[in-house]
């Protein structure tokens, strides 16, 4: 399954115009996302509060990971405080994959952002969190956090952000997007060996994980005869004609 290392921004003095920090704005948008990246069985690592932009950067870099993403909300120039807009999705320049998420998570915010023609995915080599992580980076800047309008339009769609979010990404990875659901206790029912546990619902992914005749699990969500499960710490995808649900 894709694994992606998830980076709200962890700068809390950069205030909302109408209350609350960027850190704890960008936070609650992760905890929001969190739902939707389990019932598509995206898995995550995830920086802390009290980590940098440079010790979420060593994270990223000492993982293997299929994309970065960090979370951020943007502050006008001095002396435009509260008269500037927008939504901007930063890649690196030369990043296929990179430039490739950034379009789909730009073109997605485009459908829930009050002015879309202000939504843009741009390449940049001054943000470290693009430039010096060696996944594929993406980089938000959600609004502007000076802005009252974009303030309030972020704390106010959180939900819709993070779904918005999390469907570019399944589209990304070839995933389907899920609705989330409450996780159910099953059980393998197979008349040989094991369950084979895959990367994607397709029987020519690779295998990820096997899961003998009785084994425990947990059904995080269902597809077309697919079952997103976790086993033994793995999340991956799973037929479901060989699960008993309990």
């Amino acid at each position: 399954m894709p694994i992606i290392y998830l980076s709200p921004s962890t700068q809390e003095n950069n205030l909302y115009v109408n209350g609350g920090t960027e850190e704890e704005w960008m936070n609650r948008l992760a905890d929001a996302m969190v739902p939707y990246l389990t019932a598509a069985g995206i898995r995550y690592t995830r920086n802390t509060p009290e980590m940098t932009a440079a010790s979420s950067i060593r994270a990223s870099n000492a993982g293997s990971y299929d994309l970065h993403l960090a979370l951020h909300s943007n502050a006008a120039p001095e002396g435009q405080y509260g008269q500037v807009r927008g939504v901007l999705v930063f890649y690196y320049p030369g990043s296929v994959q990179g430039q490739r998420a950034a379009n789909l998570v730009a073109n997605g915010l485009k459908t829930i952002y009050p002015l879309p023609n202000l939504v843009r995915a741009e390449p940049t080599t001054s943000i470290g969190e693009v430039r010096r992580v060696r996944a594929p980076s993406v980089f938000l800047e959600l609004g502007y956090h000076d802005n009252p309008d974009d303030a309030a339009w972020v704390k106010n769609n959180l939900d819709a952000i993070a779904r918005s979010i999390v469907l570019s990404l399944t589209e990304y990875f070839g995933l389907p997007f899920l609705e989330p659901q409450a996780p159910r206790p099953a059980v393998v029912d197979v008349s040989w060996g094991y369950l084979n546990i895959r990367d994607k619902p397709d029987t020519r992914s690779a295998v990820i994980a096997r899961a003998y005749d009785g084994a425990r699990l947990t059904v995080l969500n269902q597809w077309q005869g697919w079952y997103v499960v976790r086993f033994d710490n793995v999340v991956g995808w799973a037929s479901g004609d060989f699960i008993t649900l309990l």
